[in-house]
């Protein structure tokens, strides 16, 4: 770990002007430390935010809700507003991580996670994450996790959150400062798919802080569910998760909200998937129907072809339980 400043500001204007590519802000610190430990990212100086006023979570003007950057992830999880009307969220944040972990997590730090793919995470080998150029050694290697969706040439690795898929369903709002003001960024543009420049996981500028993330008054509280598919039961990363909700008339859908993880580079949302559901009936048929036409672009490695039928399998799981009133009924 290479020796670094450290400032703690007192507000938010303060925090982006002390910001530059050499810095890094810091909240709970559960993914940050864990790259500077290794020595994958090396700040010259850090920013502590935790003093600033970014931890309440309340209703908006428009029937929404706003949650402070600096929320923690079991903050929110038990947050009565966000089980009562975003349950797909509160799972999603319980199925992630450990308590203790959820205990530090914030909800601003839960989007900025970095890839859990193997090779980034050993500094002896090349990544173009970490070094542009250097190349993917995940294509022709061991890529049992790696993406199905989204991939390029350049990096083959998924983002790790489950928080974000279910805020990917959601439809939220990414509320951002920096130098220049305010901003808001649609969850659905925040990260970025991999392309030609893999090592920029999202669309924020150096100087720019996420101050909070909105809900939109549509949680889906009544037919939702999330689903995560992993290893073993506890504290592991998913090999594939779904965030499914819909809003039924009867036994029709009229909106429906699909979204995997573990699968890309970002969460993954297939917009003419959700179109083609509208108006059908919430069955097997055709949830069985929307999973093939939302994995017919899947393009496998040598050791991740099995996540193709584990995804499908799950997103017809995920939309039963979902039109069934979700799992706790």
């Amino acid at each position: 770990m290479n020796p670094f400043h450290y400032s703690k500001p007192d507000s938010v204007q303060d925090a982006v002007h002390l910001a530059s590519p050499a810095s890094r802000f810091i909240a709970g610190g559960t993914n940050l430390l864990d790259l500077m430990k290794e020595n994958l990212t090396r700040p010259e100086h850090l920013i502590d935010i935790t003093g600033l006023p970014l931890r309440e979570v309340k209703e908006t003007a428009s029937g929404g809700v706003m949650i402070g950057a600096l929320v923690s992830n079991a903050d929110l999880a038990w947050h009565p507003l966000i089980e009562q009307r975003y349950p797909l969220l509160s799972q999603a944040i319980l199925a992630g991580a450990s308590p203790q972990l959820r205990n530090m997590a914030s909800t601003g730090g839960n989007l900025l996670q970095r890839t859990r793919c193997y090779y980034f995470y050993d500094a002896s080998v090349p990544c173009n994450k970490r070094e542009p150029g250097s190349g993917c050694p995940a294509r022709d290697g061991l890529n049992r996790i790696h993406a199905i969706l989204g991939a390029s040439s350049h990096c083959v690795a998924t983002h790790p959150s489950d928080m974000c898929v279910a805020l990917a369903a959601l439809e939220a709002i990414v509320h951002v400062q920096g130098r220049d003001g305010a901003r808001t960024i649609a969850f659905a543009d925040f990260h970025r798919l991999p392309g030609d420049a893999p090592e920029r996981d999202n669309q924020l500028a150096d100087d720019e802080l996420i101050t909070a993330v909105e809900l939109p008054a549509a949680g889906f509280a009544e037919y939702s569910h999330y689903l995560k598919i992993r290893d073993r039961a506890s504290y592991a990363f998913a090999l594939v998760s779904v965030a499914a909700a819909l809003d039924l008339s009867g036994p029709a859908i009229r909106e429906a909200r699909l979204v995997l993880g573990g699968v890309a580079h970002k969460p993954w949302r297939d917009n003419a998937v959700e179109q083609w559901l509208e108006g059908r009936a919430a069955n097997h048929e055709t949830f069985c129907a929307a999973a093939d036409m939302l994995l017919q672009k899947a393009e496998p490695l040598e050791h991740n072809a099995f996540k193709v039928k584990l995804a499908r399998e799950a997103i017809v799981r995920a939309l039963s339980d979902a039109a069934r009133g979700g799992q706790a009924r």
